[in-house]
C-alpha cells in the first residue's frame, strides 16, 4: 500500500508539473510583454512629467519618441537641459 501510495504521489507531481509548465509560461509572457509596455512608457512619462521643457516643444518631444523611440530620448537628455540653462549673473 505504501508502495503504490508513492506512486501516485508521484504520478500527481508529474501531472502537476505538466499542468504547470504552459501556465508559468503564458504568465511569464504576459510579464514580459507588460514590462517592455512599461519600458516603452517610460520615456514619454518622463518627458511629460519635466519641468525642463514646457509647452509646445515638451509635446515636439513626445512625438519624437513616439516615432523615433528611444534614439530621441537619449537626444532630450543631451539637448533638452542644454536650452533651457539660467543665465548666469556677473558679478563683476
Amino acid at each position: 500500500m505504501n508502495f503504490v501510495g508513492g506512486v501516485l504521489t508521484f504520478v500527481a507531481i508529474v501531472v502537476g508539473l505538466v499542468v504547470l509548465v504552459p501556465v508559468l509560461g503564458v504568465a511569464l509572457a504576459i510579464a514580459c510583454t507588460l514590462g517592455g509596455v512599461l519600458l516603452w512608457l517610460l520615456p514619454i512619462v518622463i518627458i511629460a512629467s519635466s519641468d525642463i521643457v514646457g509647452g509646445a516643444e515638451k509635446i515636439l518631444w513626445i512625438l519624437a519618441i513616439l516615432f523615433l523611440s528611444w534614439f530621441a530620448w537619449i537626444l532630450y537628455f543631451f539637448f533638452a537641459p542644454v536650452f533651457d540653462r539660467p543665465e548666469r549673473r556677473s558679478y563683476y
